[in-house]
């Protein structure tokens, strides 16, 4: 079953046992789903709704980060069990070793040899890491090698 229908599913399953915090967080993913179907005039595949997922998650995490400057426990601890709710969507991460072998394996099959040719490895390199590793973790990844050669 794709991410998408899982979603609902799991939507409709928290609703009938009243789960607050699982109704408020599928909703608000479903939503932010949509909008990139209505954005893009179709349905998206597999990697863009994890993709999804991972914005979601990121956004949660800067709602910690301010929720905490503003000394507010209750925001960090409802944006807190949200992440740990969505994370269950997505497959699991890479850990830095495996990042760092495929990027290393990337920036080979790519040929790059400076930061100049980091966009010809992040297009090689992306597809293969999505849902398992953010953006930033990729490419910081990839400027490691590119740095160091």
């Amino acid at each position: 079953m794709d991410t998408k229908k899982k979603l609902e599913s799991d939507l409709k399953q928290a609703m009938r046992a009243n789960d607050a915090v699982a109704k408020r967080t599928i909703r608000m993913a479903l939503t932010a789903i949509k909008l990139a179907e209505i954005d893009k005039g179709g349905d998206l595949d597999e990697g863009a709704t994890l993709a999804i997922l991972q914005k979601e998650i990121k956004g949660r995490r800067e709602t910690i980060a301010d929720a905490q400057k503003a000394n507010r426990p209750d925001m960090v601890a409802a944006a807190e069990e949200e992440i740990s709710f969505l994370e269950q969507y997505l497959p699991r991460q890479l850990s830095p070793q495996e990042l760092d072998d495929l990027a290393r394996a990337a920036v080979t099959e790519a040929g790059a040899t400076t930061p100049a040719d980091m966009g010809k490895v992040m297009k090689i390199l992306l597809p293969r890491t999505l849902g398992r590793a953010t953006g930033d973790q990729v490419s910081q990844a990839v400027r490691k090698f590119l740095q160091a050669g």
